[in-house]
């Protein structure tokens, strides 16, 4: 057993965020554990462009309001899972931060696909559009 040395945070690409976020790292398995967990920050109106996760994602809400496209709220303590290849965005109300952990598994060594394939750009409409779900 061990500490892992935090690694220090980054800022996210502007090809995969619109607006400030920043996130943590901390896992990235290595063989035979393939686990990732970020914590990430968004401030208020930033959010993911679309994307899916190969073998899925699961998001923990720490702070503030996620939306979640296709749009529905989750609120501190709610857990929001994304199953493998659905295409989806996160991201903080125009009002407040947010703040979540990301838990995905990469993919198997023998599986050709990328852990995470990036689409599009969420529109400012999704971001706004009216909540189809809310706990």
């Amino acid at each position: 057993m061990e500490f892992v040395k935090p690694q220090p945070t980054s800022k996210g690409l502007e090809s995969w965020f619109d607006g400030d976020v920043w996130f943590d790292v901390i896992h990235a398995g290595q063989e035979p554990s393939r686990l990732r967990a970020n914590m990430v920050r968004f401030a208020p109106g930033a959010r993911t462009a679309w994307h899916h996760h190969a073998v899925g994602q699961t998001l923990h809400v720490v702070a503030g309001t996620a939306l979640i496209g296709t749009v529905f709220e989750a609120h501190p303590g709610q857990t929001v899972t994304c199953p493998p290849g659905e295409e989806h965005w996160h991201g903080a109300t125009e009002e407040n931060f947010m703040q979540h952990l990301a838990l995905w598994d990469g993919t198997a060594p023998d599986d050709d696909r990328p852990e995470t394939t990036w689409l599009e750009h969420a529109t400012d409409e999704q971001h706004n559009s009216p909540l189809t779900r809310a706990h």
